[in-house]
């Protein structure tokens, strides 16, 4: 006969091997005393030795993490109470003898007297920080989602087969005016729209749930049961389970309201602007003709008693129907000549405006033609005044030179513009590229000066003065045509006539240019000077 002893302790072998298998160790207490017994197992996950092992479940429980130990306490004193349950049944936090925190299950059996009390108390604990650590993960990663869902612009809900709502985002519930989307749950579409639009809504919905086919993108009139509308964008897709089955339908909503009334109110003003943008393109058209008339098409004649002439030619470009470049050849006395030449700031109707202005105060200024500072000075004045009684923001550059044909000699002032380039004997060179022979630019300081400088025009074949809209011209790589090239260019072909000059300069501008074309007004002036033979 086999020994019992042996088979006891075969038997304690098996449930030890069985619960290692299960990552279970067994604990014993008895209430009346300090000690409790703990298994291998246990004493693994407390990572100490069974002399060094704290029983958990004496007060203060301080080896239970503290936010864990209020639940555990209660659950030992419940099971210690008389007459209590029968089982002990907490998870909790523990610290082990590596000062780390580890999850255990702790589960127990409490064997109580005949009066009730709890004289001991035995069980299991298994190690479930991998699982808690899972649940932790998952429950952040649904956090995240709902948060997302929540706070997303839109409009989300799920619906079951019935068309009825599950969920609903905080969207959702704003959309329905609702505090809480709970007071939505379970609510059909005829509780809360028009027949008109429900009937729609739940026949698109049955028809995903059939086919399986979403419904994207499409424009719904949202009829409310108080007789308001509202306009949203949805797409609706079905809802399926983990294993594939159809469920209901879930959709996104985007309002749209702002957008397809604005939409109603342009439609209705089309025609009105339709009408008031051919007047207004009447108006223009005319105030194009007017400036173009302004414009100058014809030079004075330009022949001294010494029989110095001078030949103009220029080329005007503008972006637009009108543009605020101009210039101005003003016939003087003593076989002088003012040559005047302007850049406004900006395009179209302002820019157009100034350039009238400026052309009215041109005609003031016959007084002060002959000196080319007082010129400038009158000018910005008046400009600047008119400006300030407006209300406006605007300048404008200008170059003003006074040309003695008798002398062959030029004075001139600037204010702000690129100064022109003179050109003879086959080279170039620009004026007023030094800073103290530039003011500042027309309208904007009324105290504004400008002084007066001199060139001596002996040596010089031709003057060309430009507006910054050739500078400007940009090729492929973002590079700007610049002074530079414009002086090698002038200082070309000066056996060509002033009209084919000009028109190698522009052309060679537009062939740096990118796209051919210039991004901003383009006038020039050319001016020839020419000795008798």
């Amino acid at each position: 006969m086999s020994d019992p002893s042996t088979k006891a302790c075969n038997e304690n072998d098996r449930l030890e091997l069985a619960l290692r298998a299960s990552n279970e160790g067994i604990w014993d207490w008895m209430t009346n005393e300090k000690e409790i017994y703990y298994s291998r197992r246990i004493l693994e996950f407390l990572e100490c030795t069974a002399s060094g092992a704290p029983n958990l479940f004496l007060a203060p429980f301080l080896p239970v993490h503290h936010l864990n130990r209020a639940e555990f306490a209660g659950a030992v004193a419940q099971a210690l109470e008389q007459n209590g349950p029968e089982t002990l049944a907490v998870d909790a936090r523990v610290q082990t003898g590596g000062n780390e925190w580890r999850w255990l299950r702790i589960r127990g059996t409490v064997v109580r007297d005949r009066k009730g009390h709890a004289v001991r108390i035995a069980g299991s604990m298994i190690d479930i920080s991998m699982r808690k650590a899972a649940e932790a993960q998952i429950e952040e990663e649904r956090h995240l989602l709902r948060n997302l869902i929540d706070h997303v612009p839109l409009q989300i809900y799920f619906k079951d087969l019935s068309s009825r709502l599950v969920m609903i985002n905080r969207g959702m519930a704003e959309w329905h005016g609702v505090s809480s989307g709970d007071q939505l749950i379970g609510k059909h579409d005829s509780d809360l729209f028009s027949n008109e639009h429900w009937e729609k809504a739940a026949a698109d919905e049955k028809r995903i749930i059939d086919t399986g086919i979403p419904m994207t993108g499409q424009l719904e009139c949202e009829t409310w049961r108080e007789g308001n509308e509202t306009f949203v964008v949805t797409s609706k897709f079905p809802w399926r389970d983990k294993s594939g089955n159809i469920k209901g339908t879930f959709g996104v909503s985007s309002d749209v309201t702002s957008l397809v009334l604005a939409q109603r109110q342009a439609t209705e003003l089309a025609n009105e602007l339709q009408h008031k943008n051919a007047s207004y393109e009447e108006e223009l058209k005319l105030a194009h003709e007017i400036q173009q008339a302004l414009s100058t098409s014809s030079y004075p004649p330009a022949v001294s008693e010494n029989g110095n002439r001078i030949e103009f030619a220029s080329r005007y470009l503008p972006i637009s129907g009108l543009a605020g470049d101009f210039f101005e050849i003003i016939p003087l006395k003593n076989n002088r000549f003012g040559i005047f030449i302007c850049d406004v700031m900006g395009h179209g109707i302002r820019a157009a405006l100034v350039v009238s202005m400026l052309r009215g105060l041109l005609v003031t200024q016959n007084e002060h033609s002959n000196d080319s500072s007082q010129f400038l000075n009158k000018l910005n004045l008046g400009l600047t005044s008119i400006l300030k009684r407006a209300n406006v923001t605007m300048f404008a550059t200008a170059f003003y030179g006074i040309i003695d044909l008798e002398e062959r000699t030029m004075n001139y002032s600037c204010a702000g513009h690129p100064g022109p380039v003179i050109s003879g004997n086959n080279c170039s060179k620009q004026l007023c590229t030094e800073r103290s022979q530039k003011g500042p630019a027309l309208g904007i300081l009324k105290t504004a000066s400008y002084s007066e400088h001199h060139q001596d025009l002996k040596r010089v074949d031709r003057l060309l003065l430009f507006t910054d809209g050739v500078l400007e011209a940009e090729n492929n790589d973002g590079e700007q045509f610049m002074e530079k090239r414009l002086l090698q260019i002038a200082g070309e072909k000066l056996h060509d006539t002033t009209d084919q000059w000009l028109d190698d300069i522009i052309e060679t501008v537009l062939n740096f240019s990118g796209d051919h074309h210039f991004d901003d007004d383009v006038c020039l002036l050319g001016v020839e000077i020419k000795s008798p033979a």
